[in-house]
């Protein structure tokens, strides 16, 4: 990044699944990149990385404030620190079939 730049961090939600034919897991990655197209690559190869066999992307979007709660909020300060947070949603209001 250059000196004027601002450090942005981005999140991706999806689903992801261990094993094929098991349930899909809700997931929100947290990360700085560059571009959307970076930021996508580097989750799924991240995801891959954590033995996730398959995984859809839904949204990308930027986060313009920094989080309250955990633990999205320790996710967001690690991704200014150039990690990726993998943070799995337990929300069955989402799960499909």
């Amino acid at each position: 990044m250059s000196d004027g730049e601002s450090s942005t961090v981005q999140i991706i939600t999806g689903r992801v699944w261990r094993e094929k034919d098991e349930a899909a897991e809700r997931v929100h990655i947290l990360l700085s990149a560059p571009d959307d197209d970076t930021a996508v690559r580097r989750a799924a190869q991240s995801l891959q990385q954590e033995g996730f066999a398959e995984v859809e992307f839904e949204q990308i979007g930027e986060i313009l404030e920094e989080p309250d709660e955990e633990p999205h909020a320790s996710a967001y300060q690690g991704a200014l620190e150039g990690e990726i947070a993998i943070i799995i949603v337990d929300d069955d209001e989402h799960n499909e079939d």
